[in-house]
């Protein structure tokens, strides 16, 4: 019998494994990795959601099966939190779904509205599951270069234009992983207008809504728009907003339509989240909001860090106004290697773990993407093992110019 799956064929091998295989032997050797690789929350999640958890489980009823869409009191705090935060009013009953994070979200989204062969905008680079969990559904994905939101955004046209068939929807991620660029509203209203002349529908990624590190200015929804509703389905998760990445606790909002669609989809598939998971997350969503407060200025205070401690290492970054992400340029004497073979060399010869931009499409091969993930000693430690690093190659310690580009 053969072993060569049609889905498995259609998906590249994983860039991160590459990289992930070089820290694996350099930890097996007793090497000390400061690792910025992953989006993966370091921060406790606040103790008032961890009681609530902890007394929901100890009650038998909790441990039987759950609902697929979300328990009603989840999907209405999940409306509530929009209703506050953005000044959206949603209807928890057709307009909110409980997703096993944002995701199984998108990836089950893709089921629900793709065809085999329907074409989807995305941009490029962009978090993977964005195209390939179009791609596993059959689709075709039509990638953009998307170095700044504007870029991405003036080329949806033109690849509306020149597809076959036409697109079916676009994607969008602000704040952005890995490039971490944020939009205003007038993006969005620019976005709607176009879905609503090209008949798309929006996916919106909004998985760091409250990581944002300017408190006059926290970013929109696409939801805020007029009309958006008719067109756009946003997705959101309790990851990174309560450090509760493990719980697997997301939700889509908006179109109706798809969130019927999406419904269906996980009723064959799932029974949702673990009930004493969505009572919890519904107390966070809920209650005191202060450790929300204090998760941002963790990662402001770590995006500082990393920004001032690399800059005085001799490897400029750019300061992001969003996310927990820093997205780099490969210094100038790196660059020919590409970001595969680069961050490798970075793990051997500084302790030092980054990911890929190649891992986010290929106009991500020159840059580098490091999760502010480590706190402020341990990213001053990163910057001086950096700092020795450039000046072992500059100095013709490692042989940069002969090495291979990945």
């Amino acid at each position: 019998m053969s072993q060569s799956f049609y889905k498995i064929k259609r998906l590249p091998p994983y860039v991160f494994e590459e990289v992930n295989a070089v820290k694996a032997r350099m930890r097996a050797r007793g090497v000390d990795i400061i690792d910025f690789g992953m989006g993966n929350p370091d921060l406790p999640v606040p103790e008032h959601i961890v009681d609530k958890l902890v007394e929901t489980a100890r009650k038998p009823r909790s441990n039987r099966y759950s609902a697929s869409r979300g328990i009603p009191g989840l999907r209405r705090a999940m409306a509530a939190y929009y209703d506050r935060r953005f000044g959206v009013k949603l209807n928890p009953d057709t307009e909110v779904i409980a997703t096993l994070g944002s995701k199984e979200g998108f990836a089950n989204l893709a089921q629900a509205i793709c065809a085999p062969g329907d074409v989807v905008i995305a941009p490029n680079p962009s978090y993977p599951i964005h195209a390939f969990g179009f791609i596993m559904a059959g689709g075709v994905i039509r990638s953009i270069e998307a170095h700044s939101p504007e870029q991405y955004l003036s080329g949806i046209s033109r690849a509306v234009r020149h597809s076959v068939p036409p697109p079916i929807a676009m994607i969008l991620c602000y704040p952005g992983t890995p490039t971490a660029q944020s939009v205003d509203l007038d993006f969005y209203k620019e976005a709607v207008a176009l879905a609503k002349k090209h008949d798309l529908l929006i996916l919106s990624d909004m998985a760091y809504s409250e990581i944002y590190f300017d408190d006059d200015n926290p970013p929109p929804s696409v939801l805020q728009v007029e009309g958006a509703k008719d067109v756009a389905v946003e997705v959101n998760t309790l990851s990174k907003t309560y450090s509760m990445a493990g719980f697997r606790v997301g939700f889509a909002l908006g179109n109706a339509g798809v969130i019927a669609a999406l419904a269906r989809v996980k009723s064959y598939l799932d029974y949702g989240a673990y009930t004493p998971i969505q009572v919890a997350a519904a107390a966070a969503l809920n209650g005191p909001q202060d450790c929300v407060v204090e998760m941002r200025a963790i990662y402001k205070s770590r995006r500082d860090a990393l920004i001032d401690s690399f800059g005085k290492a001799g490897w400029a970054l750019q300061k992001p106004d969003a996310s927990m992400f820093v997205w780099s340029d490969i210094p100038e004497q790196f660059r020919h290697l590409g970001s595969v073979a680069f961050s490798k060399l970075l793990v051997e010869h500084a302790g030092v773990a980054v990911a890929p931009g190649a891992g986010f499409g290929e106009y991500g091969d020159e840059h580098v993407r490091f999760a502010l993930v480590e706190n402020e000693q341990r990213i001053r430690q990163a910057a001086r093992s950096v700092r020795k690093f450039f000046d072992t190659a500059a100095n013709g310690g490692i042989d940069v110019a002969g090495i291979a580009a990945e």
